[in-house]
């Protein structure tokens, strides 16, 4: 990130950050450089440092430089999905026999990876309630604890965790603080600022935000945790040297989602914050799970660290899991579908899609919850169709 862009705001930067009029043509929009190998000057004679595109590509480089930029951190690294993001990051900072803290709310995928490729790969791990701090204290072990890994929001029951003070008990610790941002996007939450180490996307969501596109994310902070001040050396060396990159049409499609995120995540903040108004007054519906509710749990530290709240919105029937599946049957609307971040609206059962994989643990979610992921479509359309899927 330079001096110039570092000044400049949100919108400026998703626009113009790694992102200048191609030399030789003037196109504003940086080209697909849909290619596997450069012609060198020579041996070892490199032309802007480019040999094979696994190990980089000017389309990559453009939407690794952005997304440094927007979440103002030392460097971006893109991949092939939030999941090879993660994977990558952890055999990056971590060895077997180490161990880390990971939310007992934290995303179905995540724990699949820690509890069934991570765990036998023999790094432990700890579910601990990240908006409970003496869980998170009581969670960490002295000397084997290399990671605490927090979603806020969560996914999908939108809990909230103090990324500051958790970063104080991690760093305390000799441990990185890794922030899953999917959800607030760096458009309503800067993670980095409050003193984590890396954050993850699935740019698949938000950044893409037109469903049509698969990829994660990584970027690192200027200044990491003791002890890993090599961290943007160790990603680079593993994301190479593993290959889950993100292709060049891949990384194009991000980076145009990128230049209208800003105003695509307001459109959605309004639009999420009719939808929980109407829930909390409906008859049917037992509780409404949106941090922009002052009864929410995590409410004053997400007013705090959080631009606005956010478009996802979980709630709970009081007529239990057969009234649940009914509701998502019956929206037409949303759209009965996994993922979210789009700009279409979506509508689904946790406990029997995106989270069926930690059915049974500690992390099973309740099977009278739905998840919105809310989209930019007329408001008064979202709310008649939530009203006929629950009447």
């Amino acid at each position: 990130m330079t001096d110039s862009t570092s000044s400049q705001g949100f919108s400026t930067r998703a626009i113009h950050a790694g992102q200048e009029p191609d030399p030789l043509t003037g196109a504003v929009v940086p080209p697909i450089y849909q290619v596997s190998t450069y012609k060198q000057d020579g041996v070892g004679g490199l032309r802007g440092g480019y040999e094979y595109s696994r190990s980089a590509n000017p389309t990559r480089t453009a939407l690794e430089d952005c997304l440094a930029a927007l979440e103002r951190g030392s460097r971006g690294f893109a991949f092939a999905s939030g999941l090879a993001a993660e994977d990558t990051l952890l055999r990056a900072v971590t060895r077997p026999g180490d161990h880390a803290v990971v939310p007992d709310d934290a995303y179905g995928g995540t724990y699949r990876l820690f509890a069934k490729v991570a765990q036998p790969w023999g790094l432990e791990h700890t579910p601990a309630h990240l908006g409970d701090l003496d869980a998170v204290r009581a969670a960490i072990r002295p000397g084997q604890t290399k990671v605490v890994w927090a979603e806020t929001p969560t996914n999908p029951l939108l809990g909230i965790a103090d990324i500051a003070a958790l970063a104080e008990i991690a760093h305390a610790a000799g441990a990185l603080l890794v922030v899953d941002n999917t959800f607030a996007t760096p458009y309503l939450q800067s993670p980095l600022a409050l003193g984590a180490d890396v954050v993850v996307h699935s740019t698949t969501k938000y950044a893409g935000g037109h469903s049509d596109v698969v990829g994660g994310a990584l970027v690192t902070s200027t200044t990491p945790a003791t002890g890993f001040e090599d961290l943007d050396e160790r990603v680079g060396f593993h994301q190479n040297s593993m290959g889950a990159v993100a292709g060049p049409f891949d990384a194009w499609l991000v980076l145009r989602g990128l230049k209208t995120l800003a105003v695509r995540m307001d459109r959605h903040c309004d639009n999420a914050e009719r939808v929980v108004a109407f829930l909390s007054e409906h008859p049917r519906v037992s509780s409404v799970l949106y941090p922009g509710l002052e009864s929410h749990q995590g409410h004053a530290v997400a007013a705090q660290q959080m631009r606005r709240f956010g478009g996802m919105v979980s709630f709970r029937l009081r007529g239990g899991v057969e009234e649940a599946l009914g509701a998502c049957k019956r929206a037409e609307v949303f759209t009965l579908g996994e993922s979210l971040g789009g700009v279409e609206s979506l509508i689904e059962h946790p406990g029997r899609m995106t989270h069926a994989s930690v059915a049974g643990s500690v992390l099973e979610v309740p099977d009278d919850l739905i998840r919105l992921s809310v989209g930019i479509e007329d408001v008064d359309d979202l709310l008649a169709d939530l009203e006929q899927a629950l009447s």
